[in-house]
C-alpha cells in the first residue's frame, strides 16, 4: 500500500477524454454514436455511414462503407481480450476471409472504443502498415458493433516470441522498416497517438508484411492541443510522461520497449509487484537497457533512443528510419515470409482456410437468391467446371450449370430438398501462388436444410473436388478448376 500512496503523491490529476461521445440505437435496427471531434456514424445491419462537419461546407465530409452482416459466413473466434472477440469471416461478395472484431455497443467504455477505432480506420483505412478496414455493421440480436478488418494470418508478435522465444536483430529491424512510415503517417498525417503499442498490436501475414492494429484507446492532437492526459492502453508499456501527460513520444517509448521485448523474449521490467510498483519503476528506475555483450552497439543505440525518459530527446520515427541499427541490416538478406512460415504449422493453417472456404461455398449454394448471385464472381473466364463428362468453361457457363443443379437439387417442395452433408474435408496446397486444392465428400439428403447432420434420408453421394488459386486482394480466392461427382444410392 506504500507504495500506491506514493504513486498517488506524486501523480497530477488525472482525466477522462471529456470528447463529449455518445450513442443511441434507432429505430430499425441503427445504431448513431456521436462524436465531438469525429463527427456522427449510424452503424447499420447493412453498413455505416460517417458524417463530420466542419466550420464550413469544404471542410464538411461524409464516408460510407456498405459492409452487411447479410453478406458475411461467420467462422470460429482466433483471439478475445477484455473489450472485443475477434472471429474469422469471408465476405461473400468477394470471396475474402477478413477478421471480424465484436464490440458491445451499450457499454460507456466500448463506445469510445468503437468511435476511436472507426475514426482512425475510416480515414485510413487502405495505407501500408496499418491493418486494413472494409467497413462496419451493427447486429441488433447481439448489441455488438462488428469491424470488418484484414484477416492476418500470421498472428502477433506476442505470437512469435511464444513460439520462437525470441526475434533476431536482422529481423526486427526489417519489421520496423515496415512499421515506422505506418506509425510516421498516424502521427505527422492524422494527428493521432495510438497509445498501445506492443507486440500483441502487431500483426503478420504470411506473405511477409507487419502492420499495426487495435486503435481502440487512439487520441488526436490537433493544433490547439500538443498533449494528451488519458489513462488509457496497456499499462505494462506505457511511458513515463504517460503516467502524466503525453505525446507522439509515447508511442516511441512503447516501440522501444516492444523491440527490446522483441529482442530478449522478455517483458523488460518486473511486474510481480502489481501495477503501482511497476508505474514507479517507469517513473524512477533508469530505462532498460540490452545486454551489450549480447547485441550490436547499432540496437543498443536505438533501444536508447526510444526509450530516454525525456521525452522531447525521443526521435521520431522519420529520424529512426535513418539510425544505424536499420542501416545495418537493411541490405542484409531476411526472407520474413519464410520466417512467418516457420512460426506456424503450415497444414493447420492450410486446413482452416480449405475448411472456411468448402463451407463458405456450400452456404452460398443453399443461400438466398441475393446471396446465390455471389457464386458468378468465385469464378474467372478461364475457370473450368466438370460434370457428367462435360466441361464448362467461364463465369457465365459455370453459373448456369450450377443454377441447373441447384434447382434440380432443390426440388418443388420444401420437404423434397436435396442437400450436400459434408463427411471428410481433405485438402493441400496447389500451385505456386498459396493455391489451395479441396477435396470434399458427403451425401446428399432429403429434407434438411443442415450441412452437418445425422438425421434425414440419404439418397446418394457426391465427391466435390475444387482447384482454388488467390485473387486479386490479400485473402480473396478464386475456383480455377471443379469437378462434381454424383453417385447415386
Amino acid at each position: 500500500m506504500a507504495g500506491l500512496e506514493e504513486l498517488k503523491r506524486r501523480l497530477r490529476p488525472l482525466s477522462f477524454d471529456a470528447d463529449g461521445s455518445g450513442g443511441e440505437v434507432l429505430e430499425g435496427g441503427t445504431v448513431n454514436l456521436l462524436s465531438r471531434s469525429s463527427g456522427e456514424y449510424n452503424i447499420s445491419e447493412l453498413g455505416f455511414h460517417k458524417r463530420k462537419a466542419g466550420q464550413d461546407k469544404a471542410r464538411s465530409s461524409e464516408k460510407a462503407y456498405r459492409c452487411s452482416s447479410r453478406e458475411m459466413h461467420i467462422f470460429g473466434s482466433v483471439d478475445s481480450g477484455s473489450s472485443s472477440v475477434v472471429h474469422r469471416a469471408i465476405f461473400i461478395r468477394v470471396h475474402r476471409i477478413m477478421a471480424l472484431k465484436k464490440i458491445n455497443v451499450f457499454e460507456k467504455d466500448k463506445r469510445e472504443q468503437i468511435l476511436n477505432e472507426l475514426g482512425t480506420l475510416s480515414e485510413a483505412c487502405c495505407y501500408p502498415g496499418l491493418v486494413e478496414f472494409h467497413g462496419a455493421f451493427y447486429k441488433p440480436n447481439s448489441g455488438a458493433i462488428y469491424f470488418a478488418l484484414e484477416y492476418m494470418d500470421g498472428g502477433s508478435l506476442a505470437d512469435i516470441i511464444r513460439v520462437k522465444k525470441f526475434i533476431a536483430e536482422p529481423v526486427l529491424a526489417h519489421m520496423l522498416v515496415k512499421v515506422l512510415p505506418a506509425l510516421r503517417y498516424l502521427h505527422e498525417v492524422k494527428h493521432v497517438v495510438h497509445r498501445d503499442i506492443k507486440p500483441a498490436n502487431l500483426l503478420v501475414n504470411l506473405k511477409g508484411d507487419v502492420k499495426i492494429t487495435d486503435f481502440g484507446v487512439t487520441s488526436g492532437l490537433h493544433d490547439s492541443v500538443s498533449t494528451c492526459a488519458t489513462f488509457v492502453g496497456t499499462v505494462t508499456y506505457m511511458s513515463p510522461e504517460r503516467i502524466r501527460n503525453y505525446s507522439y513520444a509515447a508511442d516511441i517509448w512503447s516501440l522501444g520497449l516492444t523491440v527490446l521485448e522483441c529482442a530478449t523474449g522478455r517483458f523488460p521490467y518486473c511486474v510481480n509487484g502489481g501495477l503501482s510498483d511497476l508505474m514507479l519503476q517507469i517513473l524512477d528506475d533508469p530505462s532498460p537497457t540490452p545486454a551489450k555483450y549480447v547485441y550490436s552497439p547499432e540496437f543498443c543505440s536505438f533501444i536508447s533512443a526510444c526509450l530516454q525518459k525525456d521525452a522531447d530527446a525521443r526521435p521520431t520515427c522519420e529520424q529512426l528510419l535513418s539510425y544505424p541499427f536499420i542501416d545495418r541490416y537493411r541490405r542484409t538478406g531476411v526472407d520474413l515470409p519464410s520466417y512467418f512460415k516457420s512460426v506456424h504449422d503450415p497444414t493447420e493453417i492450410l486446413w482452416q482456410i480449405a475448411h472456411m472456404l468448402a463451407v463458405h461455398y456450400y452456404l452460398i449454394f443453399y443461400g438466398s437468391d441475393n446471396v446465390w448471385r455471389y457464386m458468378k464472381t468465385f469464378y474467372r473466364e478461364e475457370s473450368v467446371f466438370s460434370f457428367l463428362g462435360e466441361e464448362h468453361v467461364g463465369q457465365s457457363d459455370i453459373f448456369r450449370t450450377l443454377s441447373r443443379i441447384r434447382k434440380m437439387l432443390k426440388g418443388k417442395r420444401p420437404r423434397g430438398k436435396i442437400v450436400h452433408v459434408i463427411e471428410k474435408v481433405r485438402c493441400c496446397a496447389h500451385g505456386e501462388e498459396e493455391g489451395v486444392a479441396i477435396r470434399v465428400s458427403g451425401s446428399f439428403i432429403v429434407g434438411n436444410e443442415l450441412l452437418v447432420c445425422e438425421d434425414g434420408k440419404r439418397v446418394g453421394r457426391f465427391r466435390e473436388e475444387f482447384f482454388m488459386e488467390p485473387g486479386h486482394a490479400m485473402g480473396c480466392f478464386i475456383i480455377s478448376r471443379q469437378k462434381l461427382q454424383i453417385v447415386e444410392k
